[in-house]
């Protein structure tokens, strides 16, 4: 006798990031800033005095203690998690039953539909409006109808870097019985946060990260902002020492110097919008061949008729981006990383 994969694994398509090694990475959304001097010598004291012979502090109780004050949330508000990643998929597993149904919308971040499929919840996606927005009227209506049990979906969006206005997402929250999971990864770059919110909903749950702003995307830490009832429903469904130790100390040390946050946060702006204005350049040179779609993130969204193209001509100058059918997704990277970049991608279209 053999064993046999089921019929959920066999339809699942694994997450496939770029994978090589590039001289500019410029795929992934991440930071381009590694944490500054007097963080890592806080790490590097954190780690010397760490007892790896015992297990971490189940609720990582000083990391939420710190993350909470940071994010402007109760303590008893807050859970964390490696990465936002893992909490998606407790989120979906733990509050669906048999039977119940998740709403999300595309283009967005395609592990919600992994996550459902894994626990086998029927997954409704909304297709968003031309201009890449959601209609929050008919996702009002799509969850009324069909009695959905989770709203999931990323502000700003990956991979369109648009974000949705904050009026619209309560409107939306209070329109719905739905359990609204809010997934702020890239909020820091927008500046239009429901975090604060989360004790005034009883179906809210905010996500943020420190992948991105934070620029640990190595250590994939994340948390769960939501009122205390569903607080202390998520503590019971994690997994009892979910964050390492490691993690949560080198968390505590990005926390407790904020001033480097946001000078992280305003230099990645900076680039970005440099960046931007670059592709807004080109876009008029070669208005036929160049579309920006979004760029609310640490990320532009880009629309060509050649993006496989381009995409493959980038990766042969040791450039890698994301490609999306004809959509290219550019991370905000160094000056010299954007400047090689707009070089290549301009030296490409004067061949067309």
């Amino acid at each position: 006798m053999s064993f046999v994969i089921n019929e959920k694994l066999n339809a699942m398509e694994a997450y496939s990031p770029v994978s090589g090694d590039y001289r500019i990475r410029l795929d992934a959304n991440e930071s381009f800033i590694s944490p500054d001097e007097d963080v890592m010598n806080d790490i590097i004291k954190g780690i010397e005095a760490l007892r790896f012979c015992r297990y971490p502090d189940p609720l990582a109780q000083e990391l939420c203690t710190l993350a909470a004050a940071h994010y402007n949330v109760s303590p008893d508000e807050i859970t964390a998690g490696n990465g936002s990643d893992e909490l998606i998929g407790v989120i979906i597993s733990a509050f669906t039953q048999k039977g119940d149904s998740v709403l999300t919308f595309n283009p967005d971040f395609s592990m919600y539909s992994f996550y459902c499929g894994l626990v086998e919840c029927p997954c409704l996606s909304l297709e968003k409006s031309e201009d890449y927005r959601i209609d929050i009227d008919e996702a009002i209506k799509t969850a009324n109808d069909n009695n959905v049990r989770i709203i999931i979906f990323s502000n700003p969006c990956n991979p369109t870097s648009i974000a949705v206005e904050s009026k619209e997402i309560i409107r939306l929250i209070k329109s719905v019985s739905a359990l609204v999971v809010l997934d702020e990864a890239y909020m820091e770059f927008y500046g239009d946060s429901l975090v604060s919110a989360v004790g005034e909903y009883d179906n809210l749950i905010v996500l943020r990260t420190f992948s991105k702003a934070m620029g640990l995307a190595a250590v994939r830490l994340g948390f769960a902002l939501t009122n205390r009832v569903l607080t202390a429903q998520l503590q019971k469904a994690k997994s009892p020492y979910n964050v390492n130790s490691v993690s949560q100390l080198i968390g505590v040390a990005v926390l407790n110097h904020p001033e480097s946050i946001k000078r992280a946060v305003a230099r990645i702006n900076e680039s970005r919008d440099n960046l931007l204005s670059e592709f807004k350049r080109l876009q008029k040179l070669y208005p036929a061949y160049l579309t920006v779609i979004g760029a609310d993130a640490n990320f532009v969204f880009l629309k060509t008729e050649f993006a496989g193209e381009l995409f493959e001509y980038l990766k042969e100058s040791g450039i890698v981006v994301r490609c999306f059918g004809d959509k290219l997704r550019v991370t905000a990277g160094r000056n010299w990383e954007n400047n090689e970049l707009i070089k290549f991608i301009e030296e490409f279209y004067s061949k067309k």
